[in-house]
């Protein structure tokens, strides 16, 4: 078949596509990157112009005035432009509900045209969109991203581009993809559990990793341990990085040289890799139920991840607490007693770190989850 995969958050649709081709399908990827994270695509949309350091005070000032963002406009044009090439594939995904980046008004004609020319679309909840957005603003979970915001509504400027997804333009965007396609499909659980009971949900299909190319290590702790946390500045508040800010302040006080804290912001994809590499232990999110790309990226590696590791995933997976990661919370304490647990049974990092290895063997294997695809994708189309 060919498969026209648009958008791209944490690699998850380089992985996918590397899984499809795999199984002898013909596959494009297009993007704009991600942004400093600048993930390869076949075809790129994104901003030149506008995004150029000497313009942005300029496209500021514009927004400010007009609430039209030319960044998202040049991404609609570009990607206009490229619609002629998009035709006749079998089936197209969308990263999520905004995955042109464009203004949604466009947003909508550009995927008018682009369902008239080709065959079948489906829909990824894999990110922030509507119905995520939704569920968490209305306190249906302990916990979200909007956690923050919910509990001081004076950070409202940190949640702008979450929040967005609730205006009448993004909810119109919204009702058109529920309208226009084949079915949904969600990465993991934090947007699985929203979509549940929805009529056209196609189910969760876990990230997939390509596992060939990340070599599990087993933790060597003869120097001590090695901590790293790594910061995206633009999401510190919504990942509820503070709170392991706290703890390590904390525990390099409480242990001193027996640990290595290792730090870093806004670093491109293959300099965070590098970074987190000599690693035993990484601090990835803490308002989470399931782990993103590069916590399970980590975890193939054989790191022990603080991240989303709540009951909800331990019953879908039939898993034990503490097993495979650790549930990383909102509560500065009971991160220090975690990461105290680990510094004082290092045997515990090591088995740890060989049962996260087995557990993305048996559930994220790229080629695997490529296949699930492939079944929902052809079953929503019989």
């Amino acid at each position: 078949m060919k498969i026209l995969l648009i958008g791209e958050y944490s690699g998850l649709h380089n992985t996918l596509k590397h899984g499809l081709v795999h199984h002898g399908h013909e596959v494009t990827l297009i993007g704009t990157g991600d942004g400093f994270k600048n993930y390869p695509v076949d075809h790129d949309h994104k901003s030149r112009f506008f995004s150029r350091p000497a313009i942005r005070p300029f496209v500021k000032i514009i927004e400010r005035l007009t609430g039209i963002n030319l960044i998202q406009v040049e991404h609609g044009v570009r990607f206009k432009r490229l619609l002629p090439l998009l035709s006749d594939y079998d089936i197209v995904q969308l990263i999520n509900e905004h995955s042109i980046r464009t203004r949604p008004s466009t947003e909508i004609k550009l995927l008018k045209q682009l369902i008239q020319q080709n065959r079948s679309l489906f829909l990824l909840s894999c990110g922030t969109d509507y119905t995520s957005v939704k569920f968490a603003h209305d306190g249906k979970l302990r916990y979200s991203i909007l956690t923050p915001y919910l509990n001081d509504p004076g950070i409202k400027a940190n949640y702008r581009f979450i929040l967005r997804y609730l205006t009448a333009p993004y909810k119109r965007l919204h009702d058109f993809l529920y309208d226009n396609v084949s079915g949904i499909i969600a990465s993991d659980l934090d947007y699985h559990i929203p979509l549940k009971g929805q009529p056209n949900y196609l189910g969760m299909v876990p990230n997939p990793i390509n596992l060939n190319k990340l070599q599990y290590k087993s933790p060597s702790i003869n120097k001590g341990i090695t901590i790293f946390h790594g910061v995206n500045t633009m999401n510190y508040v919504k990942k509820g990085n503070h709170f392991f800010d706290e703890a390590l302040d904390i525990i390099k006080r409480k242990y001193g040289e027996k640990v290595i804290i290792i730090r870093s912001e806004n670093k491109p994809y293959k300099e965070y890799i590098r970074a987190y590499d000599q690693a035993h232990i990484l601090l990835d999110q803490v308002y989470a139920y399931d782990q993103g790309f590069n916590a399970l990226e980590a975890m193939a590696k054989g790191k022990v991840v603080f991240t989303g590791a709540e009951q909800e995933w331990l019953d879908y997976y039939q898993l034990e607490k503490d097993t495979v990661a650790i549930n990383a919370l909102p509560d500065t304490e009971y991160l220090v007693n975690k990461l105290s647990w680990l510094i004082e049974h290092p045997e515990k990092i090591k088995e740890i770190s060989l049962n996260a290895r087995a557990f993305m063997e048996r559930e994220h294997d790229y080629k695997n989850c490529a296949k699930q695809y492939l079944d929902k994708w052809l079953n929503a189309m019989d």
